[in-house]
């Protein structure tokens, strides 16, 4: 037997914690707290997706309602945050939600709510890149409208513009896999300083600014509905704003450190995507000048004619603007390994159709790149829907934040279902504990269920079939799938976590196993493999 250093026990810990959930580790264990806080932040980059949804809050309430109605969704996201910690540090497993709740739910319903969970995430993630794929075609065409005012955006441009930058993050993640851990370390430097350049340069160069009564509290409503629906509708902004925070879930099993890293990576993501967003509403309200020009803009971004009219000038604009579209195509990067992590669990677990096919890792690259280039693919098949009809595109972006939101829900309730009852697995020793995680749980989920139901609301008056939100009718749509696929394939092959043995018997204590510099830790994880026939024989199947 030969020692191992502190890093290394590590390693082989949260191999051990994989395998007790029944998976063979296959992906390379890279990234570190920083990265992965880096990375999770690049996912979320919450001031940046405000910017590109910001006519949606001034047109229901204006800047009162986007500023407050953030601070809410901000400290509501905390809860939800945290108590994703809390279920993380436990199971560190790239499945995410739908392997806790697997592991989590009464066991009669396990599979058939996991199931269902892994297609709500799964929906989400590739509706998601389907519309950062179209919000970085926008900026770069925008960027080009900038430059060229002859020139006028058609929609086939935006969509080639958007299926060459989903091929460069495919291309990315599968050739430039080791990188990603030092892009994302670098990309929270350069989303931070670009942040506060953004922030300094137009509320210095802005002699115009708004009164604080107007960014603080006169209403505004251009919907065409009363005043208290009009301010639900203004949340809608906010909550689109701070979406993604489950990334450093789905990357766990590619973490040094997981069960202590992945919680902070989580909460540090989320506290600094609330604090950029606070002050860049803020900072952005002040500064409008003429709201109906920017959301005429020929540029197609409202945000890039706010800092060229805040700037007066062209040129300040124009960097301003390329510091926020490098940040969203970097994100798409970032966006695409976490949505193929996702992709490659769930098949792993016989989720997919064909899911042996694409849960197979490149052994010499470590990455799942078969998985990467079905995402990528369905990513551009979303993205063609904008050829066709700007109201059907309109409608997969909605079902992006639904699916989200309600893959988020799920394991947040039979997390309290086991609270309640007592049925639920204990939290052990060395794990993410909250104090108050009953009432964090709670907050969440209520939450959570608002905004899933807020989301299926009409946001222009008087309605008709252009401007009608189909949001309801595809996640309708989404649960047939769910269905289907369940009744035809899934109930056969879907499996899951190895839930039942591992919160019965032995194998949990993989949380409990101390460092070793003799040795054994390698013999305990040989003897723990021997011992469990369940874990061993689907760990070592394939």
């Amino acid at each position: 037997m030969h020692s191992h250093t502190p890093d290394e026990d590590i390693a082989i810990t949260d191999d051990l914690v994989l395998e007790s959930l029944g998976y063979k580790p296959e992906l390379k264990r890279s990234f570190s707290l920083f990265g992965m806080i880096g990375f999770a932040f690049s996912v979320l980059t919450c001031w940046t997706a405000l910017a590109g949804s910001l006519v949606v809050g001034i047109n229901s309430g204006g800047p009162p309602v986007i500023i407050w109605s953030w601070v809410g969704v901000s400290l509501c996201s905390m809860a939800v945050a945290y108590s994703f910690a809390e279920i993380c540090s436990a199971f560190p497993v790239a499945g995410g939600q739908y392997s806790w709740v697997a592991i989590l739910a009464p066991p009669k319903y396990a599979r058939p709510l996991s199931y269902c969970c892994g297609w709500f995430i799964l929906i989400g993630f590739l509706s998601a890149g389907a519309g950062n794929g179209f919000v970085g075609a926008n900026f770069v065409l925008g960027m080009a409208q900038m430059a060229n005012p002859d020139y006028t955006i058609e929609r086939w441009h935006t969509c080639l513009v958007a299926y060459l930058l989903l091929v460069l993050a495919a291309a990315t993640n599968i050739w430039g896999r080791r990188a990603l851990e030092k892009l994302s370390q670098a990309m929270i430097i350069f989303n931070i300083v670009s942040f506060v350049v953004v922030i300094v340069v137009i509320l210095a160069r802005d002699n115009q600014k708004n009164t604080a009564s107007f960014v603080f509290k006169d209403f505004q409503n251009f919907t065409g509905f009363g005043t208290a629906y009009a301010s639900l509708l203004g949340l809608l902004q906010s909550a689109f704003g701070m979406t993604g925070y489950d990334a450093t879930a789905h990357m766990t099993e590619e973490m040094k450190d997981a069960r202590n890293d992945a919680p902070k990576a989580i909460i540090w993501a989320v506290w600094i995507g609330a604090i950029t967003g606070f002050f860049f509403l803020v900072a952005v309200c002040f500064c409008i000048v003429d709201i109906d020009a920017a959301a005429s803009t020929p540029t197609g971004v409202p945000i890039f004619q706010i800092f060229e009219s805040a700037t007066r000038s062209f040129a300040l604009g124009m960097l301003l603007s390329v510091q926020i579209s490098i940040i969203s195509l970097v994100s798409l990067a970032f966006l695409c390994a976490q949505s193929s992590r996702l992709a490659f669990a769930f098949a792993r677990d016989g989720g997919l159709p064909f899911s042996k096919f694409f849960s197979k890792v490149d052994r010499k690259s470590q990455v799942p790149i078969n998985a990467i280039c079905l995402v990528v693919a369905i990513n551009m098949a979303l993205m063609s829907i904008y050829f066709g009809s700007v109201t059907g595109f309109n409608t997969i972006l909605a079902i992006s934040t639904e699916g989200f939101y309600l893959s988020y829900i799920m394991p947040l309730a039979v997390r309290l279902w086991g609270r309640w009852t007592g049925k639920g697995p204990e939290f052990l020793e060395g794990s993410y504990n909250l104090k108050f995680g009953v009432w964090l749980n709670i907050i969440g989920v209520l939450y959570l269920a608002f905004a899933s139901i807020t989301f299926n609301f009409p946001s222009t008056y008087p309605i008709n079939a252009s401007n009608m939100n189909y949001t309801c009718a595809a996640v309708a749509v989404s649960v047939l799938i769910a269905a289907v696929t369940w009744f035809t394939t899934g109930s056969k092959q879907f499996s899951g976590p190895q839930a039942g043995a591992m919160l019965q018997g032995h194998a949990i204590h993989a949380h409990h196993i101390p460092h070793s510099v003799d040795g054994s830790l390698e013999t305990q994880i040989m003897d723990h493999k021997t011992m469990d026939p369940v874990v061993d024989n689907k760990v070592h199947s394939e």
